[in-house]
């Protein structure tokens, strides 16, 4: 475990909300761009394929980031979110998809007007778990179902050219960077000592990136030969996965529909890749995962090898050689399982010391423990005054989960 190494970074606190709204914009320009490509290439179909799944993935995220809103209406600290608060704004900044914008103005703002009180007390660190689960949920509503057809379109096309190669490669590697961004804003709640280093940061984002991308090579590869099954696959799959999450009993949300919304998107996301939910024998439901999406891929790789050797004659050639798709996607799944497992060994805090800053509850340093029945609980003698509600619940359940 690295101690001590913690990366510092040498930007000041509000140049990363700034950063990090600029590469939203540049995420906004080129899903447009993509639009605009594929239709000047009369691509009419996959047009529509991807404006519906930006429309879905914002109307998602815009959802989520109201419904949080509504949970700590009352404990806003920027002035531009109390005055859209006050004004009866913040429902309607979300109905015209301005909800992300709205919150990189709160951190913007804190970070620029309360420096020192941002410093002492976290109110803009506080808001960064959301964000990063709004770019996380984001990144596998739309990122990676815009990937499986901007492949279609390359295979469609016969030829890798090296601009939609280099595009290809970026998003892949922007998802392994949500998720790394998550796991980071997760290293919040432990000890300055425990933060995560750049070692540990490369291996993680490294793991994760030889993972999804197979994943979604699988799924594109079969969608682009069997286009009419592949509905039929994510829709079986998804609901599957839906009541996998729906056993585990999650209590992430408020409200009892925000709580189904949220295990129908985790079935979603856990289509591409796993994600932790609850707190009680993770390594377990890892393996199980790990290993039905390995058969799952092995499945669709064999009906898209199959089905190109039945009709060789009549299908295009693709741009990269079959028998090495066949053979090297599962071997970087097995490379990832690998660097994952050294992750764990080497890196990954179980049961670590979480703290917890929150304004309006009790200063806690809580040890997290393991009970006979495998729940994950503070100390009872450092249990805060009440329950913990809204961001603060979904801060403490995230780092709970995740450190188990």
């Amino acid at each position: 475990m690295e101690k001590g190494c913690s990366p510092k970074c040498p930007l000041p606190p509000i140049l990363r909300p700034l950063l990090g709204f600029v590469f939203f914009l540049v995420d906004v320009v080129l899903d447009v761009w993509n639009i605009v490509s594929l239709y000047q290439k009369g691509e009419y179909v996959y047009v529509g394929l991807l404006i519906a799944v930006l429309l879905a993935s914002s109307v998602l995220a815009q959802v989520y980031s109201w419904m949080w809103y509504s949970d700590c209406k009352e404990n806003l600290e920027s002035r531009v979110e109390k005055s859209a608060r006050d004004h009866g704004l913040i429902g309607l900044l979300h109905i015209f998809q301005l909800g992300m914008f709205l919150r990189f103005a709160g951190v913007v703002e804190i970070s620029i007007c309360k420096p020192k009180l941002n410093n002492k007390q976290g109110e803009a660190e506080s808001l960064s778990p959301d964000m990063s689960m709004l770019r996380l949920i984001e990144a596998f509503t739309e990122s990676a179902p815009q990937l499986v057809i901007l492949i279609c379109v390359t295979i469609q096309e016969q030829e890798l050219q090296l601009l939609q190669g280099l595009k290809i490669a970026g998003s892949f590697g922007a998802i392994a960077f949500c998720l790394l961004s998550y796991h980071r804003n997760m290293r919040k709640f432990v000890p300055e000592d425990q933060k995560m280093g750049w070692s540990s940061s490369v291996l993680f984002f490294l793991w994760n990136l030889l993972l999804i991308t197979p994943r979604v090579l699988a799924v594109a590869l079969f969608a682009s030969i069997l286009p009419c099954y592949i509905a039929v696959h994510f829709l079986s799959l998804w609901v599957l996965l839906f009541l996998w999450a729906w056993r585990q009993k999650t209590d992430f949300m408020e409200t009892e529909g925000g709580e189904w919304l949220y295990r129908a998107t985790v079935g979603l996301i856990w289509y591409f890749s796993w994600f932790d939910i609850s707190s009680r024998k993770t390594k377990v439901k890892s393996n199980i995962y790990h290993v039905c999406m390995g058969a799952d891929m092995g499945l669709l790789l064999g009906l898209w090898f199959w089905k190109r050797s039945v009709e060789s004659a009549r299908l295009s050639p693709p741009p990269v050689n079959p028998y090495i798709l066949i053979g090297g996607l599962p071997a970087l799944y097995i490379t990832g399982l690998l660097l994952k497992l050294l992750y764990y060994w080497k890196f990954h805090l179980s049961l670590p010391r979480l703290i917890s800053s929150v304004r309006d509850l009790p200063q806690i340093e809580s040890e997290v423990q393991e009970e006979e029945f495998g729940t994950i609980m503070p100390e009872p003698d450092t249990e805060p005054q009440g329950p913990f509600t809204g961001i603060h619940k979904r801060r403490r359940n995230m780092a709970v989960n995740f450190y188990h």
